[in-house]
């Protein structure tokens, strides 16, 4: 199965000039947990509700001047749509994500991979993903 046929298209995003607090008001008000941050048609990271969670409130910083290129990640693992799923579950296993954004070959976003996009075709995959990422204490 490929990866087009279990994403999440038409996706939301995000500018790296926005505040924090914009990014989470976003994020409540579409009921979703992370941002593509895209500058000029270009990905250039991903804003998650940890890292405003734990890099501008857990930091004592104030989420209205402190941008989202501040503290999005800007290191974002990829696969393209046209993949398999398999490789998809992969690079999340080995990354311990459980979002993976997805380009076209033309590099432009096509949506997001999540776990919960896997969980809704195979509850194997979705395991798997879930048992990497979950952090044991």
């Amino acid at each position: 199965m490929k990866i087009n046929e279990l994403m999440t298209p038409g996706l939301e995003s995000i500018s790296p000039k926005t505040t924090a607090k914009e990014a989470a008001r976003k994020m409540h008000d579409l009921h979703i947990g992370s941002l593509p941050v895209v500058d000029d048609g270009e990905l250039v990271g991903i804003i998650t509700d940890r890292d405003i969670c734990c890099r501008v409130t857990g930091m004592g910083r104030d989420a209205v001047m402190t941008s989202v290129a501040d503290v999005m990640g800007k290191e974002v693992v990829t696969c393209f749509d046209d993949q398999d799923v398999t490789d998809a579950v992969q690079l999340m296993v080995d990354h311990h994500i459980r979002r993976l954004a997805v380009l076209r070959r033309d590099n432009s976003m096509a949506g997001f991979l999540s776990v919960d996009d896997l969980a809704r075709n195979s509850h194997e995959l979705a395991s798997n993903v879930l048992q990497a990422t979950t952090q044991v204490h």
